[in-house]
């Protein structure tokens, strides 16, 4: 599996996401966007898949980096049994829908 932290693609956030949205919805699964009143930091999107959930932070390609806020959720999430990923362009969210689509999470 490729680096998650790949830097060859120099789309911006918004097209990224909108990529992970068209994605997951054409193949009936659900990308919501994710937000938790009062608490600071939590990943960008749920993404419920295949009979999979994992928690997705979307991050501009170049220079896009998550707060240590971002980092304490992320590792909340992940001491719950959870999978959150990072993810910085159109081929990051291809590979993930791919091993969805197989039935597996990847390690981040």
């Amino acid at each position: 599996m490729a680096s998650w932290k790949s830097r060859t693609n120099c789309e911006p956030e918004k097209q990224v996401e909108n990529h992970l949205i068209d994605r997951v919805n054409n193949l009936g699964g659900l990308a919501w966007k994710f937000t938790s009143p009062g608490n600071a930091g939590v990943p960008d999107r749920i993404v419920v898949l295949n009979n999979l959930i994992c928690f997705v932070e979307l991050k501009r390609p170049k220079g896009g980096k998550i707060s240590d806020m971002q980092a304490w959720r992320i590792g909340q999430l992940i001491n719950q049994g959870m999978k959150a990923y990072v993810i910085k362009n159109k081929e990051q969210v291809d590979e993930l829908i791919g091993y969805m689509m197989k039935g597996i999470l990847p390690d981040a």
